[in-house]
């Protein structure tokens, strides 16, 4: 049966628009027929790239007797956890609340009013099923107490929402301390943090970036460097083609879980990116470049915007088109190559996965090997790369997410100023486009679009604060005004609609969907939270402006967030990076010139600390505060080095700039 998921604009939903459950989109009318028909309601929460939430669709969801039971006694709702993050957020709270731990796919049995009284993540086929029986005899049996069960849950999921608590202000005492207890907690042999499964930390990495960059700290630059080295070598990143996989079943990076997300990848561009200019490790900058060329190539979509995931499985199998055995890889080469292959990719006949199948590592160091042998391992990629293309590839999840492709916008601006890469350039200024034109609407963001056609679902904090974040970079680069009104504009919605009142955010606005509670989270995830992200974009804001209400409204937010740095840096990399910034300055620098490959321009990119804001054009332009009364001196370029627009005395020569940064 074509089911009401028939026209919805989620992939995840359309992925379900064919199973025999008559399922209804998240919306007031479902939640009106549980009411009207005096039963529970099944609120089921996924993703388009999740390995198990396909695994349960296919053994319930498409199940014709499952469907039966599930259409006579529930009204079932299917949710898109990336396309309603605070519905998510909210189940999410309540599932952990009542487990103690929290997955996809997310499944929760709600009264008619919302209530969720039963959570749990994964359930097979036969344990569904009693479940289902069990819920419906409680709902027809037990009727009050799965009522004050569901108001319990309501009361502790409020409870759970952090606003108002106790609060730190930024300082290089709580940054040195949160540095410290990574250098401490780091895994010392693997790289990364804690066991399996193991997830890249790309924030707290870039936190560490930083603050090696403010403090010279060796330790913090070795946790980066080691991580960052392990992850590439491993599994989880693709040695044939660039990308990572979104995390490692292993602590060792070997096996990845296949899907491969944009949010990951454009957060670890920028972690390479900066790595390489820090410490010009090759290996970093090929990361990086092949990382940019992953973006573009496998994530663009045909009406712009890059698309949200590849997902975990081919044809239903996870990690079909990946896996390798040494005869496959003789096949695709020839017994030469294919034994050399299998000896630099680690590929053996027991195998590293599963059925006597390996994932490609890269077993050793190459890039700085003999020509000959770089030439070699070059020209093995190519052709497995053109071997594993005639392989089923992988599903995309093409809707574009506005928060995930502001993490992109900025990922590639930085990455094309540094790399001197245009097609990184050019992509960023692209995908803002996208952006403003597509997601903006009426001066508010939609959360996701697909097939050039805007979304209902209105943003969340993090799409205004990681939007904001890429029209800055955009303006940085192309020093149009254009973009930092636009950023404004989004920061000034933040600020207005989102704010608690008390320095911190809320991840809805006041006017949006009223839920069982206002989610307010300012811990990171898989992606920086909305506080993070708008705090990021409010420092940068005020110091390309020199509005200082702005570096204000950041620093009472990071206040808030201040023992959460202190306490458990883990989860709060991005506000420490951020924080990592505001204690440098930034720095702001102007650099007056009408040629953008002038070597004092370069220089400037190169030598500044993560975090300064660079804007790079003819003096005195209209609408680019950083510009104005910033003349060339004797018809050179010119870059003037400030702090809060106090401005050292200017210099003309990428030696005198280096002189300035260093002080």
């Amino acid at each position: 049966m074509a089911n009401r998921l028939a026209e919805a604009t989620s992939p995840y939903l359309q992925q379900h628009r064919d199973n025999p459950v008559d399922w209804w989109e998240w919306s007031a009318e479902a939640f009106e027929e549980a009411r009207r028909r005096d039963v529970p309601v099944l609120i089921s929460v996924g993703y388009a790239a999740c390995h198990w939430c396909h695994v349960m669709a296919h053994e319930s969801f498409e199940d014709d007797a499952v469907a039966a039971q599930l259409n006579a006694d529930f009204v079932a709702i299917k949710v898109d956890r990336e396309e309603r993050p605070d519905v998510d957020a909210v189940y999410m709270t309540a599932t952990q609340a009542m487990t103690g731990q929290g997955g996809w796919p997310m499944t929760v049995f709600a009264t008619p009013g919302g209530d969720p009284f039963f959570c749990g993540t994964y359930f097979p086929k036969p344990q569904f099923t009693r479940l289902l029986t069990s819920v419906t005899t409680a709902w027809r049996d037990q009727r009050d107490d799965v009522l004050k069960q569901g108001a319990a849950v309501v009361e502790a999921v409020g409870g759970a929402q952090l606003v108002g608590g106790p609060t730190a202000a930024i300082s290089a005492e709580m940054l040195a301390a949160a540095a410290q207890g990574l250098v401490e907690e780091q895994d010392q042999t693997y790289g990364g943090f804690g066991g399996a499964p193991k997830f890249p930390p790309h924030m707290d990495l870039l936190f560490l970036l930083r603050h090696h960059e403010r403090t010279g700290s060796a330790e913090a630059l070795e946790v980066v460097r080691h991580t960052a080295e392990q992850m590439a070598r491993g599994g989880i990143y693709d040695q044939l083609a660039g990308g990572f996989a979104r995390y490692s079943v292993d602590a060792h990076w070997t096996v990845p879980h296949f899907e491969k997300m944009l949010y990951d990848n454009a957060l670890l561009l920028r972690v390479y990116t900066q790595l390489w200019r820090v410490t010009g490790d090759l290996f970093a900058r090929r990361i990086a470049d092949e990382t940019a060329a992953f973006l573009l190539r496998d994530l663009g979509t045909p009406a712009g915007g890059l698309a949200s995931a590849l997902d975990a499985d081919t044809d239903g199998v996870e990690g079909l088109t990946y896996a390798w055995t040494p005869a496959q890889l003789t096949e695709a080469l020839d017994e030469q190559d294919g034994a050399w292959a299998a000896d630099l990719f680690r590929v053996t006949p027991d195998g590293t996965f599963e059925h006597g199948k390996s994932v490609l590592v890269l077993g050793r160091d190459i890039d700085s090997a003999d020509p000959a042998l770089v030439a070699r391992w070059q020209d093995v990629r190519v052709r497995l790369r053109t071997a594993r293309a005639e392989r089923p590839q992988p599903a995309r999840d093409d809707k574009v997410v506005a928060s995930w492709n502001g993490l992109a916008v900025t990922a590639l601006a930085e990455h094309g100023v540094l790399a001197g890469s245009d097609s990184s350039r050019d992509a960023a200024i692209t995908l803002a486009q996208v952006l403003a034109e597509r997601h903006v609407v009426d001066g508010r963001l939609r959360r996701v679009s697909r097939d050039g056609q805007a979304g209902e679902p209105a943003g969340v904090l993090e799409d205004y604060g990681c939007v904001a974040e890429a029209f800055l970079a955009v303006h940085q680069i192309t020093a149009d005004p254009r973009w930092l009104r636009s950023a404004g504009s989004l920061l000034d919605v933040a600020l207005a609609r989102f704010g608690t009142g008390s320095g911190g955010f809320y991840d809805t606005a006041d006017d949006a969907e009223k839920l069982l509670t206002r989610p307010a989270d300012p811990t990171d995830n898989a992606t920086p939270s909305g506080l993070a992200s708008v705090c990021a974009a409010l420092v940068t804001y005020a110091a390309l402006t020199g509005e200082t209400s702005y570096r204000e409204a950041a620093e009472a937010a990071l206040a808030t967030a201040g023992p959460l740095i202190g306490g458990h840096p883990r989860f709060a990399g991005y506000s420490a990076m951020v924080a990592e910034a505001a204690l440098t300055g930034p720095y702001e620098i102007a650099v007056a010139t009408d040629d953008r490959t002038d070597p004092l321009v370069m220089e400037a990119y190169r030598e500044a600390p993560g975090g300064t804001v660079i804007v790079v054009g003819a003096p005195d332009q209209p609408g680019v505060p950083l510009l104005a009364d910033r003349p060339m001196i004797d018809g050179r370029a010119t870059a003037y080095v400030c702090r809060g627009f106090v401005c050292d005395r200017p210099v003309t020569t990428p030696k005198e700039l280096i002189a300035r940064l260093q002080r």
